[in-house]
């Protein structure tokens, strides 16, 4: 019994005697625990209230709005409660007197609580930049044409459908044409604007200021009893190579500008000089658009001896610099890196 215990114990043995080779046990892969899963974080919503900026009353209530919502996506949810107000006529601001807030503003990353109140501001009737600008541009085309044509009603019957005896007439017609027709085309095929709309009160006063300056250019510019500038051909030729130099300049400065900005953004880049000569004087100036326009006008002005076109040059340059002085002020608070030696309009002076 013990020699069959021993047996038992140390292993079976062959027939000759030899204890058999112990059989490995196959080992098992280790079990892969699966990673517990992260809990998800709850989504904070937010509740919006909007109030009239004048009256303070309550115009809406918004419930369970994501925090990732945009001020565009609030427009929208407010435009569905009231029709009246679409999107585009809708101003939005964290103030009464504030400004308003953009439309791809986050909700969360405003100075708001979880409980937000907006102020609301009706902008009034909107019409498009594209529509206001083809408005704008078409008016002086035409209405420079019927002067130079001499339509009837304009001047004395005898001089209806007359053509000017001087040169430099039919120089400033094709000249002034020229500069509207590429306004228009620019329009159409060059331009990409940061807004979509704009008050429709203002097409009223843009195409006045317009309509009425050509119309008052054209009638002594066209007019039978005009006399050509007092230095002759050199004084048109010399006007004629600035305008078109000018003309070619502000052009370039669009395509540059429009290349800044992809399609169907809103995205503002700090513009620089490409390979375009005409766009190197972005070095010194931050809107060159503007002042190739200036000497366009200056251009025209030299070519034609016009007081007319004179006074409505000075108009124009006090109006840009206005706008030229706050793109400045805008590019300068928006980009920390921004170039410090950029004049608005006119390097080193203004």
């Amino acid at each position: 019994m013990d020699a069959l215990a021993l047996e038992a114990t140390s292993g079976k043995k062959t027939t000759n005697g030899a204890a058999a080779p112990a059989v490995p046990v196959p080992s098992q892969p280790p079990v892969k625990r699966k990673p517990a899963k992260k809990a998800k974080k709850a989504v904070v919503f937010f509740e919006v209230e909007i109030l009239d900026a004048k009256t303070k009353d309550k115009l809406c209530f918004l419930d369970k709005v994501e925090p990732n919502a945009t001020i565009g996506e609030i427009k929208s949810m407010f435009h569905k409660s009231h029709p009246q107000w679409y999107p585009a006529r809708q101003s939005i601001r964290l103030d009464p007197k504030g400004k308003s807030l953009k439309d791809e503003d986050v909700l969360q990353h405003l100075p708001v609580g979880t409980t937000a109140t907006f102020y609301f501001r009706d902008l009034g009737a909107q019409i498009s930049w594209v529509t206001v600008f083809l408005t704008e541009y078409t008016g002086p085309l035409v209405i420079y044409l019927m002067f130079y044509f001499r339509v009837p009603f304009i001047y004395a019957p005898k001089y209806d459908f007359t053509t000017s005896k001087h040169w430099v007439v039919h120089l400033a017609c094709m000249c002034h044409s020229f500069h509207y027709v590429k306004r228009l085309l620019e329009t159409l095929f060059v331009h990409r604007f940061s807004h979509g709309t704009m008050p429709l009160r203002n097409i009223f006063k843009n195409c006045t200021y317009y309509w009425g300056f050509a119309a008052w250019m054209a009638y002594y510019i066209n007019h039978p009893l005009y006399t050509p500038p007092i230095y002759g051909e050199q004084q048109i030729r010399l006007a004629l190579i600035i305008f078109l130099f000018c003309q070619i300049g502000n052009f370039s400065i669009h395509v540059a500008l429009r290349n800044l900005r992809p399609p169907g953004s809103k995205t503002r880049k700090i513009p620089y000089p490409t390979k375009n000569p005409f766009t190197w004087i972005f070095l010194l100036v931050s809107c060159p658009n503007y002042t190739y326009e200036l000497g366009s006008w200056l251009g025209f002005t030299l070519m034609t001896q016009c007081l007319p076109v004179a006074f409505f040059t000075l108009v124009g340059f006090i109006q840009m610099t206005v706008w030229a002085k706050g793109k400045h002020r805008s590019y300068l608070k928006e980009f920390r890196d921004y170039p410090p030696l950029r004049s608005p309009i006119l390097p080193f002076i203004l």
